[in-house]
């Protein structure tokens, strides 16, 4: 991320917005569950919310420091942080009962890494399990956003073939404005 997307990412606007008006939205017609991972934590907004909203939260950041300073902030509560990888998810196969992206999947370095992350999802979420993102469409402003930073947008018209190959079923494609929100329930068991 970019200094601007940190310094924005941080900020007490973007906690409210994420709080008053994302957050629910992304999380409308879903159930969270006990067992949550969040991919991308960076500064900790969505994390803030997800442990009221969940009995436990495991939050998986990219970056060394920021998952640092998450993990001294929520020590000793309901949120358990890790450094490491949306590509390569260091859990057991079906545990979480939901799986958070906010804004994450643009974040990484190609479509294939993407693939990669959307395969982990589905392995580490249990058989009913929710995954609910939240992304940006690509445009000039949003290009602009991420000079100096990695952009790779995802398609909102290619997220229903992406994740049917994966095994997801019940696949949604929302629109808001500049920004969209996929949600996709890993398939049950037979």
């Amino acid at each position: 991320m970019n200094a601007f997307e940190n310094w924005f990412c941080g900020s007490s606007l973007w906690r409210g917005i994420t709080e008053r008006k994302i957050l629910p939205w992304m999380l409308s017609g879903y159930s969270l569950g006990d067992n949550v991972l969040e991919l991308g934590a960076g500064p900790g907004a969505t994390t803030q919310e997800l442990r009221r909203r969940a009995r436990r939260v495991t939050s998986l950041e990219y970056d060394h420091s920021f998952a640092a300073r998450l993990g001294a902030r929520f020590h000793k509560t309901n949120v358990s942080v890790l450094q490491g990888d949306a590509a390569a998810l260091p859990f057991p196969n079906g545990v979480f009962s939901s799986v958070i992206a906010m804004l994450v999947l643009h974040h990484l370095k190609s479509q294939e890494q993407q693939e990669r992350a959307f395969a982990e999802i589905h392995r580490v979420l249990r058989p009913g399990g929710a995954f609910l993102a939240l992304e940006i469409g690509d445009g000039w402003l949003q290009r602009f956003g991420h000079i100096k930073s990695t952009f790779v947008p995802v398609a909102p018209a290619s997220a229903f073939a992406r994740l049917t190959s994966l095994g997801f079923s019940k696949i949604v494609v929302d629109m808001q404005r500049a920004a969209f929100r996929i949600c996709a329930l890993r398939a049950r068991e037979a």
